[in-house]
C-alpha cells in the first residue's frame, strides 16, 4: 500500500519506492558483463512482461487485500445467521483483522515490484508528495480496481451457497441483508456530511502512516516495517473509525465489489444508495482525505519540506545580498 520495496529489474531501474533493497555493488561489478546479461530480456515476453509486471503487482496486492478482508466480512456476518452455521465464527475485531491481514500480505505480495500501493487514494498522494511518476497513475488504479473486482468475485463464489442460506434463496439478494459484506454503506442515522468526514478522516490517518513509515528521516526502514506498520493503522481504524460507514478508506476497495455485487443480482441499487455514495463517500472522501492528510505530513514533519524551505530561504537571501542596500525595503 505504500511505496515498500525498491523495484528491481533486470532490463531497467526506475523506481517509485522510498525503500531500498541492500546489493553487493562489488559482486555485480566482478562479474563479466555477457553473464549478467539476461537474455529473455530481448525476446518479446520479457518486454511485454515489462510493462505489465507493475500493475500486475497492483492487481495480484490488491486482489489478496479483498480475499482477506471480505473474507473476513463473509465468514463474521453469515456465520451469525443460524441457518449457516450453528455458532458464530468470529466477532467484530475478526472483521478488523482480516482487512489487517490483507493489507499486510498485499504489500508483501505487490511491494517489490509495484511499490505496494494497493489503493487508488495512495498512489495518487505518493505522486502527489513522493515523486511517484503521474503517467503510472491511471494504470495503477486500473489495475487495483480490477484486482479488488476479482478478490471479490472469487469470495462471492465461495461463500456462494452461504450467502444462499443467510438471504433465503439464490435469487434473494439484498444491500441490508448480505451486500455490506462486499461494498460498504453508512449507517441509517449518519448525514452524509458525517458520512464524508468519517472517510476523510480514516483516509488522512492512513496516508500519514504511510508516509510517517516510509520518511528515511525516521531512520533505516527495515524490509518488514512498512507493512507491520499498515497493519497497525489498518487495525487502529477499523478498531476506531469503522462503525459509521465501514471505513473503506480505499476506492478500489469499494469500487471493485460493488460492481461485482451490481453484476451478481443486488441491482443498481448499489449504485443509488442515498444519492450515489458510492462516489461522494468512498470514492472522493478517501481521496481528499489522504491528499489533506498528505499535505499535514509534509509540511510539519516531512525531511523533505524542511530541505525545500532551507533552500528557498537561502536562495531569498542570496537574491537580497546582491541588490543594493539603498533599493532594498526594510
Amino acid at each position: 500500500m505504500s511505496q515498500l520495496v525498491k523495484k528491481h529489474s533486470p532490463c531497467h531501474s526506475e523506481t517509485s519506492s522510498t525503500y531500498t533493497r541492500p546489493t553487493n555493488e562489488m559482486a555485480v561489478r566482478a562479474i563479466p558483463s555477457g553473464l549478467t546479461e539476461d537474455p529473455r530480456c530481448s525476446s518479446r515476453w520479457s518486454s511485454i512482461r515489462e510493462h505489465i509486471r507493475e500493475p500486475a503487482a497492483e492487481f495480484f496486492g490488491t486482489m489478496v487485500l479483498v480475499i482477506f478482508g471480505c473474507g473476513g466480512n463473509c465468514q463474521v456476518g453469515l456465520s451469525s445467521n443460524t441457518a449457516v452455521a450453528a455458532n458464530p465464527k468470529g466477532e467484530f475485531l475478526s472483521l478488523n483483522l482480516g482487512w489487517a491481514v490483507g493489507i499486510f500480505m498485499g504489500i508483501l505480495v505487490s511491494g517489490g515490484v509495484s511499490g505496494g500501493h494497493v489503493n487508488p487514494g495512495v498512489t495518487l498522494a505518493l505522486a502527489s508528495f513522493r515523486n511517484f511518476p503521474w503517467r503510472k497513475v491511471p494504470y495503477y488504479i486500473l489495475a487495483q480496481t480490477l484486482g479488488a473486482l476479482c478478490g471479490s468475485g472469487i469470495i462471492y463464489a465461495n461463500y456462494y451457497h452461504a450467502i444462499n442460506a443467510y438471504e433465503g434463496g439464490s435469487n434473494v439478494r439484498t444491500i441490508s441483508g448480505t451486500g455490506g459484506l462486499f461494498a460498504t454503506y453508512a449507517a441509517d442515522y449518519m448525514t452524509s456530511v458525517s458520512c464524508f468526514f468519517s472517510e476523510f478522516l480514516a483516509s488522512a490517518m492512513l496516508i500519514i502512516s504511510i508516509l510517517a513509515a516510509t520518511d528515511k528521516r525516521n531512520g533505516p526502514i527495515p524490509v518488514l516495517l512498512p507493512p507491520v506498520t499498515l497493519f497497525i493503522a489498518v487495525l487502529g481504524i477499523g478498531l476506531a473509525l469503522s462503525m459509521e460507514t465501514g471505513a473503506a478508506i480505499n476506492p478500489a476497495r469499494d469500487l471493485g465489489p460493488r460492481i461485482l455485487t451490481a453484476t451478481v443480482g443486488y441491482g443498481k441499487d448499489v449504485f443509488t444508495f442515498r444519492n450515489q455514495y458510492w462516489l461522494w463517500c468512498p470514492i472522493l472522501g478517501p481521496i481528499l482525505g489522504m491528499q489533506v492528510g498528505g499535505l499535514a505530513y509534509v509540511l510539519l514533519t516531512s525531511s523533505e519540506s524542511i530541505r525545500v524551505g532551507k533552500k528557498q530561504c537561502r536562495r531569498h537571501m542570496l537574491t537580497l545580498s546582491r541588490i543594493p542596500a539603498e533599493r532594498q525595503v526594510t
